[in-house]
């Protein structure tokens, strides 16, 4: 028993569980899953389907966080992603058609890969701080997203485009069957292959993997360049499920609840170690946290200040130092030994 409360995903499970009971107490049904016209529609399936764009961005954080970095640029990539999918859609004299839609689909996540790997090359090749190198394209990278939409909100009428954050297929959202190929082939290129011991020797002491032959620079530039990548991927999700892009609020803050989801999830900000599936609980937490505000009927000025409270409460019980003062917990001494010594006889 004392091993399950010391594992580092059983308080994260707790809360979860415990958000999940609390909506049942206000919504009825809140568990239930019907089908409908071919589709799985419920509660929890929305859980899933709106913290799809959320738990993409924290698994791109997660391994940034791991090689001792961090993205704050992550927003702004959501929102030039959208922008510049929904704007090259907008010119198609079919919108509708598919080849068009991969087409923006295609240039949109190239650019999001350029982008991470420009954070990469500031980080490692430069050798700028992280959250200064992010910080950079956080600010610029939004002002270029209303430059491609004109400071205008870009809406477009396209089905195939749809079906990215809106859409089902196989009865499920197509997001969650997004993030769970996302999430398998990350978890089999990090912890099947030795890349996930390459990150996490990274961030533990950059200069000591650099001096074992490892090329620290490429781990941090292939970080970086996956992050944008995942943060891209949930800009067309986001854009796709509204059928418009906002330069302006796409995204906005996403990179706040990204880190929470890490942290939440168990992954230390120094680096060093991550855990994919603490993040995922972390994400969800996140996103069930903002379906019981609604649910209980917080006042919307004050939501934020509810959530900001309930996510320090998750991290302070997640602390063992914390729970150590607040319990009184103390080590016990050991007990001096019982037993008589045994009398060594030396023969003359």
């Amino acid at each position: 028993m004392s091993r399950i409360l010391k594992h580092r995903l059983f308080w994260p499970v707790v809360v979860l569980v415990a958000l999940l009971l609390l909506n049942l107490v206000f919504t009825d049904g809140f568990f239930r899953i019907e089908m409908k016209e071919g589709h799985l529609y419920g509660s929890l399936i929305d859980i899933f389907r709106f913290g799809a764009p959320l738990i993409l961005v924290a698994t791109g954080m997660t391994l940034v966080i791991a090689t001792s970095g961090i993205d704050l640029s992550v927003g702004s990539v959501v929102a030039i992603a959208g922008a510049l999918a929904c704007m090259r859609i907008s010119d198609l004299s079919d919108q509708n058609s598919v080849a068009g839609v991969l087409s923006a689909v295609g240039i949109a996540l190239v650019l999001s890969v350029v982008l991470g790997l420009w954070n990469g090359f500031l980080v490692a090749g430069i050798g700028i701080q992280p959250i200064i190198a992010t910080l950079i394209l956080m600010v610029a990278g939004r002002g270029l997203a209303q430059l491609i939409t004109d400071g205008q909100i870009t809406t477009v009428q396209s089905s195939s485009y749809k079906l990215i954050g809106g859409g089902y297929w196989l009865t499920l959202p197509f997001g969650i069957i997004i993030v769970a190929v996302v999430l398998a082939l990350t978890a089999f290129l990090t912890r099947r292959l030795a890349l996930g011991l390459l990150i996490e020797s990274v961030g533990g002491n950059a200069e000591a993997s650099r001096l074992a032959g490892i090329s620290a620079r490429g781990v941090l530039i292939m970080v970086y360049a996956f992050c944008g990548l995942c943060a891209g991927i949930a800009g067309l999700m986001i854009s796709s499920n509204v059928s418009s892009a906002d330069g302006n609020n796409a995204g906005l803050w996403i990179e706040l609840d990204a880190i929470l989801a890490v942290v939440i999830g168990g992954t230390p900000l120094s680096g060093g170690r991550f855990s994919l599936s603490g993040t995922v609980l972390g994400a969800l937490i996140i996103q069930t946290l903002t379906t019981t505000i609604y649910s209980i009927g917080v006042p919307p000025e004050t939501t934020l200040l509810f959530k900001a409270l309930v996510v320090t409460i998750v991290c302070l019980i997640q602390s063992p130092a914390f729970r150590a003062k607040v319990f009184h917990r103390r080590r016990r001494p050991v007990p001096a030994s019982t037993a008589p010594e045994e009398k060594v006889r030396v023969s003359a």
